[in-house]
């Protein structure tokens, strides 16, 4: 009888002692861990030969100077440094491959919640029927003949794409993502890829936004979660 009291005292004990560790963790320490983990970048060995590089949607709609309401002012401005990534690609015989927003299967291939999202700018009066039609990469950046234009439906590369396949067939594992929009579809392209076992780089300064308060934001949840996020500089010094 004396043993089973202690024993109970005993289960007693180590369960207030978890209780305790439990509450160890307070908000403040909490919110300072999260905040570290968003400024940390996981970083791995990079093989040049793994990679391929994603130019994602900079196409007229977003890169053409103050030609549509879409238009992204910082796309333009690293349009040459984005250039510099490609070219180094091409000179290692990387793969290189392109997507755009275009009208493909007469938009049937939308996913169905696209229209409650459509209304964003219902102050605009221009006629918007010629935006997003054929999907023109933009002329500094236009694809080598035999390099690959990916026509999507939506914001993420993989979505009813057949990206994962060409991948795969490449013997690709680690995807480089530049182009715009950051926080839409370069983010939504990384997302997919790791949810698909791609190591993901992701271009800090190749990647641009329209709103730059936006673009700090979207790159440290991806370094806390996603993606290994360097500079052009950055890339090209692993890949040499």
């Amino acid at each position: 009888m004396l043993f089973l009291i202690q024993n109970k005292r005993s289960e007693n004990f180590i369960s207030e002692d978890s209780m305790n560790q439990n509450q160890q963790f307070q908000e403040p320490e909490l919110l300072a861990m999260a905040r570290r983990a968003y400024e940390s970048n996981p970083l791995w060995d990079v093989s040049k030969e793994d990679c391929a590089l994603l130019v994602i949607d900079m196409q007229d709609e977003f890169v053409k100077p103050h030609w549509t309401p879409y238009w992204v002012p910082e796309a333009t401005r690293q349009v040459a440094r984005i250039k510099s990534v490609i070219e180094h690609f091409r000179a290692n015989k990387l793969p290189v491959i392109y997507t755009v927003f275009s009208k493909t299967h007469q938009y049937l291939d939308r996913p169905k919640t696209g229209p409650f999202m459509s209304n964003r700018y219902p102050h605009l009066t221009v006629d918007q029927s010629d935006y997003f039609v054929k999907g023109e990469v933009y002329e500094e950046l236009r694809p080598l003949p035999e390099e690959i234009v990916i026509h999507k439906p939506s914001y993420g590369a993989f979505f009813d794409t057949p990206l994962e396949t060409i991948l795969k067939n490449l013997g690709v594992t680690t995807v480089v993502i530049c182009g715009t929009l950051t926080n839409y579809c370069c983010g939504t392209t990384a997302r997919q890829a790791y949810e698909r076992s791609y190591r993901v780089i992701f271009g800090s300064d190749i990647t641009a936004t329209d709103d730059p308060e936006l673009q700090e934001a979207e790159l440290k949840v991806l370094r806390k979660g996603f993606a290994m996020v360097l500079s052009a500089a950055e890339i090209l010094h692993r890949l040499r």
